[in-house]
């Protein structure tokens, strides 16, 4: 267990690439605007497409007139759901979801009804923006307008408006599994439960018990780049789409299963990506330029202005949370239970299941039982949001925690180690914990001196507060083509998010001997790559990371092999030390990778290995903040005055990246809980769909925050490494709540914990007196 410095880590000292910082490879295209995104795709012939969304939140759609839009001189096209094939429903694996392919057409463009204000409704193509904007203004839609489900609370009334008429609840014990189907019809898609031990008997042993309910608001992802699709479709039926994408290959299956062709059909080539966060893993725009452009046989660009990306694409859940837990006068967690409902949106398919696996990951719980319920209302279809579903149970576990430790005496920090998992201690699905730092990374929390140092004045606290998430596995594809210089072509099919092509290419380097210079990363298309997951879940630095080094180690093997016939002995006589191959049978026959590199015409042809790899599971995350604030009690503001970010990260790869995933997380944490909602009118009209309405926090509000990288190697990956780009969003919400707690006294359940609510506890506190 390290703390990282500006030196290289311990854990990563005895690698010569992993554990330093090299500049990243496309650095230079994205400082100088060379780097391409999705609105820079420019085609000739190209046509400018727009859609046109529904102005009313729950509405049966009688019928759309297109007549005077396709009419307007300059417009190409016009088309509406009826041009989407009728297909048979199939699930596809979009990685941090699923989706059913009826389900994600009729979100694309709405069929009978549209769900929520901003549903796409139709398109246009035309010659520009300009004329394309005129066009839409032109389509009539008549609508029979229903009552608007907005709240969790609305949807679970007993005479609630009914979104589908044929939804019934699946009743399951895993996140991705398809469960029982109760028969049960109304707005609840799933329920959940992870059950362990009996929790009767658990708080009958509790000498104090805590309970709460908690309530989060919708939020956005805040990605500066909007969705961007442009679609060439063919006069051979092939289709090619360029997009701003997390995964090129789920927006292949997507368009395959909409448009009903076969996935061969289709080609997607991902652009460079301006911020996703999860929410840029499903198909918004990439079917509907597809169809207009197989119906005026010229490529279509769609580019969503920000009104649409607010209002059209997928938040993360607004939720209600209730918490319950029990403790000894000893300290011990005797028993939890939560009851968890997270807005699913429009369509089935919140990220509840992430919620109610990680709500109480950091703890040692043999009592517990978990209940969450996947609700569908009248707002957008929610999307993954960094950590999806795990900040919001956070939120409702850490205060408790506090509260139960303030209740028995206890410093907050003891209390969780008292509790802290360890390997071998059973996750709420009843599996095993492997090995991971979470009483490490505690431990450094509790001894850091932000958090032995006293505060300097009144009205300031200081908060603390863990969070966890699990992590799987998937498959990635990497190529290695070996030039004659000694460089490499390091090809995969992974879009770079917070610098994963130079990560990945780290490990090749560490392979194969070389510098992180002489490896150049590529990101390619799904017609020049194996099937690739998505750029999310905190993965891509471990899996495609995987295939790059099972790619090096089979360069390294094909390479050995040529050694051998130019020595005359047996492969296995070859052995590969940093960056030089040896013959074991004369330590005199020795040939640099790059010396080697430059035979290869010559000793059996061009060197290119291309492997598969996937992986297990990276396991358990940990991360927490320790966050001091000063509340004004006369106004209810809150200023963060000192922040401090932790993290196991196994084997911190690039220490700077680590960081900057450390600091963007805890940052965009703080905003969630201090700033940031969607605001409803009562008709499901969103009142704040801008960045100059939707606040979002800048570096004026925010000090630096602080890092401090703890290094517990995974014993799953071959460096040690662990995801580290999702966990930093999840304890900041629950820190802050606990840090005005001890400012002013007053425990706040509800997001975002705005001045005019902290004054409204204030005043509720003082009336209380």
């Amino acid at each position: 267990m390290t703390t990282t410095s500006d030196v290289q880590s311990a854990s990563s000292s005895k690698y010569r690439i992993i554990g330093t910082s090299p500049i990243r490879h496309d650095g230079v295209d994205k400082v100088t605007g060379a780097a391409k995104y999705g609105a820079d795709t420019q085609l000739t012939g190209m046509l400018y497409g727009k859609v046109l969304r529904s102005v009313h939140a729950h509405a049966r759609i009688r019928s759309i007139d297109t007549s005077k839009a396709a009419a307007l001189p300059g417009v190409f096209a016009v088309c509406t759901s009826k041009d989407f094939p009728i297909i048979e429903d199939q699930v596809i694996d979009l990685a941090e979801a699923q989706g059913t392919a009826r389900l994600m057409a009729e979100h694309v463009l709405a069929n009978q009804k549209a769900l929520y204000k901003g549903h796409a409704l139709a398109a246009v193509a035309a010659v520009n923006a300009h004329v394309a904007e005129q066009a839409i203004k032109l389509i009539d839609v008549d609508y029979e307008v229903l009552p608007t489900v907005l709240t969790l609370r609305d949807a679970l009334k007993e005479d609630a408006p009914i979104l589908h008429e044929n939804l019934t609840t699946m009743f399951r014990v895993e996140r991705f599994s398809r469960g029982e189907d109760t028969g049960v019809k109304g707005n609840v898609a799933a329920h959940i439960q992870h059950k362990l031990g009996d929790i009767e008997k658990g708080f009958a042993e509790a000498d104090v018990i805590v309970e709460r309910e908690f309530d989060t608001e919708t939020v956005h992802q805040g990605y500066i780049e909007p969705h961007a699709s442009t679609a060439n479709w063919s006069k051979d039926g092939k289709l090619t789409v360029w997009t701003c994408t997390q995964g090129a290959f789920a927006i292949r299956s997507s368009c395959a299963a909409i448009l009903d062709i076969p996935e061969s059909n289709v080609r997607v080539v991902p652009t460079e990506i301006g911020g996703g966060f999860g929410a840029k893993i499903t198909t918004y725009l990439e079917p509907v330029a597809a169809v207009l452009s197989k119906k005026t046989g010229r490529p279509v660009k769609i580019v969503m202005d920000r009104k649409e990306v607010f209002e059209g694409t997928g938040p993360t859940s607004g939720t209600r949370i209730r918490c319950k837990i029990g403790a000894t006068k000893a300290g011990k967690i005797t028993a939890a239970e939560l009851h968890m409902e997270y807005e699913a949106g429009a369509y089935p398919g919140s990220p509840v299941g992430g919620g109610t696996m990680a709500a109480t990951g950091p703890y040692n719980i043999e009592n517990l039982l978990v209940d969450g319920y996947d609700i569908v209302c009248n707002k957008q279809k929610v999307q993954a949001y960094r950590a999806p579903g795990q900040p919001q149970g956070a939120f409702a576990v850490e205060p408790v925690i506090d509260e139960l430790a303030e209740k028995l005496g206890m410093d907050p920090m003891d209390f969780r180690l008292k509790n802290a998992v360890k390997e071998g201690d059973r996750q709420p699905n009843g599996v095993a914990h492997p090995v991971f730092g979470c009483r490490e990374m505690e431990e450094e929390m509790k001894s850091h001196p932000h958090y032995t140092t006293p505060l300097s004045g009144p009205n300031q606290g200081r908060g603390v507060a863990v969070g966890y998430r699990w992590q799987g596995g998937q498959a990635s594809t990497a190529t290695i083509n070996v030039n004659s210089d000694g460089t490499i072509n390091l090809i995969t099919g992974s879009v770079d998010i917070g610098g994963t092509r130079t990560s990945v290419a780290m490990q090749a380097a560490e392979v194969l001997g070389l510098q992180a210079e002489d490896v150049a990363p590529t990101v390619v298309d799904t017609d020049s790559i194996g099937w690739t997951g998505v750029t999310g879940g905190s993965r891509t630095t471990f899996d495609t990371g995987l295939a790059a080094i099972a790619a090096a180690e089979a360069v390294i093997k094909e390479m050995s092999g040529r050694a051998a016939l130019i020595w005359e002995v047996q492969a296995e006589d070859v052995e590969f030390h940093d960056g030089t191959f040896v013959c074991s049978k004369n330590a005199e026959d020795k040939l640099t990778f790059k010396q080697l590199a430059a035979r290869q015409l010559r000793t059996g042809g061009p060197i290119s290995c291309s492997v598969g790899a996937t992986s297990t599971g990276m396991g358990p995350i940990i991360a927490g903040n320790i966050i001091d604030v000063e509340v004004d009690p006369e106004t209810g503001k809150v200023d963060v005055l000192r922040c401090t970010a932790f993290m196991d990260a196994g084997t911190a790869i690039h220490k700077a990246y680590v960081e900057g995933q450390m600091q963007g997380g805890t940052v965009q944490g703080i905003g969630w809980a201090l700033n940031e909602e969607y605001f409803y009118h009562e008709d499901g009209t969103m009142a704040n769909s801008s960045f100059l309405d939707y606040r979002m926090p800048t570096m004026l509000d925010i000090p630096m925050v602080d890092c401090v990288i703890t290094e517990v190697p995974n014993p799953k990956h071959p460096f040690g490494i662990r995801g580290v780009g999702e966990a930093p969003i999840i304890p900041p919400l629950a820190a802050l709540a606990n840090a005005i707690y001890n400012a002013v006294g007053v425990r706040l359940t509800k997001l975002p914990m705005t001045p005019g609510s902290i004054m409204e506890a204030l005043e509720a506190k003082k009336s209380q007196r």
